[in-house]
């Protein structure tokens, strides 16, 4: 069956700034993406029903007969693949007033609105337990399970490459997969408390501290000396050093040298400088804030921990110090002294003494 994943229009906006430069099932949790989850659940390649601007890089393929439409905020489990193998013609699997999934023919699909079902579908409750990616910081509160989730998927029924140099010390093998190619010299791996999985190819260097879960897909790079915290991705490409937690890496971006980053989540193509840091914590422990394209405006996460969200292309440079849940835009410049403010819109040069002259009088 022809497989489209679609973006929920206010979900979409909350996703921001990812969602300005990919579909929201573009993005990376866990191990893989939304849409690479799917793929390799379904067996079948996927299409993407995003917003125009997007659709010529990400294109859209309708058959005329059956579609099935998949929400791309929602990562997949067993229990919604049963479902979904299950779902009739003309039916729309629903949690509550939620769309999950469709299955549409074309001239249907030309009546969608991304939220809700159309008009004469045969709605079929899910009871089942979900994940649905509705927010910034879902990616990375929930990046564990997910991680966990899709070491099981990709490693089902393989065997790992084993790990040869007799100075690098480990914990708990059996939840350690190394793809073909990888390089790994000198290092701790403790998988005790979550499944370790380096992709093809992937270096960790001399020195690094890695505990699960963890996700090092190909290519990328765990620097010299550096610690690794649980629940963090390092997505294909992506070289990180110093100290990270609970964080996720999209791909091609790099944090290689030292510095804290925790509870933040990095796009494709980002760079931090040297000695960068990101404050995940504020002083009074009060829930955090951060700035959301939905409302427009900054809105309470409920969550005590959040630390950067940068989008694409964004670049820090050397010394940078990030605020507590700071939101940084795509293609945005980062530099100067002290704190950059909270909220850096896409494509802005950001220096403090930029913004000092022009929000200062005299």
């Amino acid at each position: 069956m022809n497989i489209i994943l679609f973006d929920q229009p206010e979900i979409r906006t909350a996703l921001k700034p990812f969602t300005f430069t990919r579909p929201t099932a573009g993005i990376r949790i866990g191990i893989l993406t939304i849409a690479e989850k799917w793929q390799k659940h379904l067996e079948e390649e996927v299409s993407f029903l995003t917003a125009d601007y997007l659709q010529e890089k990400f294109p859209l393929w309708v058959a005329e007969e059956a579609n099935l439409i998949i929400n791309g905020a929602l990562c997949p489990n067993a229990a919604l693949v049963q479902a979904l193998e299950e779902l009739p013609q003309g039916a729309s699997l629903m949690s509550g007033e939620q769309l999950l999934a469709a299955v549409y023919s074309e001239s249907q699909l030309a009546n969608f609105d991304g939220v809700h079902p159309v008009e004469g579908s045969v709605e079929v409750p899910f009871d089942g337990e979900y994940n649905l990616v509705e927010e910034v910081w879902h990616i990375y509160t929930r990046n564990g399970k997910e991680i966990k989730e899709d070491f099981q998927l990709v490693t089902a029924g393989r065997k790992s490459q084993a790990i040869t140099d007799p100075y690098t010390r480990i914990y708990a093998k059996e939840n350690i997969f190394i793809e073909e190619g990888a390089d790994i010299k000198d290092a701790t791996l403790n998988a005790e408390a979550g499944p370790i999985y380096i992709g093809k190819d992937a270096v960790i260097q001399e020195g690094a501290i890695v505990r699960g879960p963890f996700a090092l897909c190909e290519h990328g790079q765990v620097m010299l000396g550096a610690k690794m915290r649980g629940n963090t991705t390092v997505g294909p490409w992506s070289k990180l050093g110093g100290e990270v937690d609970t964080s996720v890496v999209f791909g091609y971006s790099n944090k290689g040298h030292d510095g804290y980053m925790g509870h933040s989540v990095l796009g494709e193509w980002c760079n931090l400088g040297a000695d960068t840091n990101t404050s995940n914590l504020k002083n009074n422990y009060a829930p955090c804030k951060v700035w959301s394209f939905k409302k427009d405006g900054f809105v309470n996460t409920g969550e005590q921990f959040l630390g950067l969200i940068m989008g694409d292309h964004a670049k820090a440079g050397i010394n940078t110090m990030f605020n507590t849940a700071t939101v940084v835009g795509v293609g945005a410049n980062v530099f100067g002294e002290g704190y950059p403010r909270n909220y850096i819109p896409s494509y802005s040069w950001e220096g403090m003494v930029d913004f000092l002259l022009l929000h200062c009088p005299g």
